[in-house]
């Protein structure tokens, strides 16, 4: 194995795709000149030139709908959006074209395209920077909703998602392009909708994904100093999502706690609790508890953002509740 940062990873998949299939190209804001806004597309200018890494205008609703109807028509667009805030401008060819494309056609039309880029929090950005938008995304039905944690997951995910001959919103992080980890020599692929155990225990479940992996896991840490043996599971996708791995989990060890970064109305914590307490009611020894970001759009100042994110010692707090340990 070989050690890569997360914006590697990424390069890797897209470049190695790329060469497997000419009709694989990439487009979007800086990603050719610039070698991408976080440097994930770096080199691949040169090496496939400007037919396949294009650049864009500051036009997301006009280069999505470019990627969808080129989707339609044979190709597999990789759009990058250069934040996942900006894909709100984009929404409508994301929602009303690309999604539901297959079912107004009466399955005559497939759209094979991956929407990518960074979400949620990355430092003092504000509130129109700073959201997290997956629950929103996997609403929406003809969609596949991918969130990545580590550079390994990110490689074989993307390849998948590049594959895949439905829509795919690919959602990674800002603060992650940076970390390094331990990714497989050659190609391989990663199936799109199965959870990872991270951990294993028998305690507490604890459900997570994306950058709040960093923050279940050292809540696990931290609870094994404490003889609390907490399961991990990164769910690695939202839609779909394994359930079945979830109820599994949750009917050896009898509580749950989830850790998502978005609002708590609607969120990813609230459809899993939804079916843990129908397939699973009877084995819950604790009502499931939710660390969620705050109910406000996130503020500027730093203080503010660390009361706002959810961190290790709410989860810990969250886990010795379920456990009985403290009110």
């Amino acid at each position: 194995m070989r050690e890569l940062q997360f914006r590697e990873a990424l390069r890797e998949a897209m470049s190695e795709e790329m060469r497997r299939d000419e009709k694989v190209f990439l487009m979007g804001e800086e990603v050719a000149q610039y070698n991408g806004a976080y440097k994930v597309s770096q080199g691949m200018l040169d090496e496939f030139g400007e037919k396949r890494v294009i650049d864009t205008p500051i036009a997301e609703l006009g280069f999505a709908g470019i990627g969808v109807g080129a989707a339609m028509n044979g190709l597999r667009p990789i759009i990058e959006f250069m934040t996942f805030n900006f894909s709100l401008v984009a929404i409508d060819q994301v929602v009303n074209s690309a999604a539901k494309m297959m079912s107004m056609s009466g399955g005559n039309f497939n759209v094979p395209i991956v929407f990518r880029g960074p979400t949620a929090s990355a430092g003092m950005l504000s509130s129109q920077h700073s959201q997290a938008f997956e629950s929103w995304y996997a609403n929406c039905p003809g969609l596949k909703v991918v969130v990545p944690s580590n550079p390994a997951d990110a490689k074989g995910l993307l390849k998948s998602a590049i594959r895949d001959d439905d829509p795919v919103i690919f959602m990674e992080s800002e603060q992650m392009y940076g970390d390094k980890g331990e990714v497989p020599d050659g190609e391989y692929l990663m199936p799109i909708g199965v959870a990872n155990k991270v951990r294993t225990g028998k305690d507490v479940t604890i459900v997570s994904f994306g950058k709040m992996m960093k923050v279940a896991i050292a809540a696990a840490l931290e609870l094994e100093k404490e003889q609390i043996d907490a399961e991990v599971i990164d769910l690695r996708s939202v839609r779909p999502i394994d359930y079945a791995s979830i109820v599994e989990s949750v009917k050896k060890t009898n509580r749950l706690v989830i850790v998502e970064e978005s609002w708590p109305l609607a969120s990813i914590a609230s459809e899993i609790t939804f079916k843990v307490q129908k397939d699973a009611f009877d084995y819950l020894d604790a009502p499931v508890l939710r660390v969620m970001g705050g109910d406000v759009p996130l503020p500027y100042a730093p203080t503010l953002i660390d009361a706002y994110l959810p961190n290790p010692t709410r989860v810990i707090e969250a886990v010795k509740s379920v456990l009985y340990l403290q009110k």
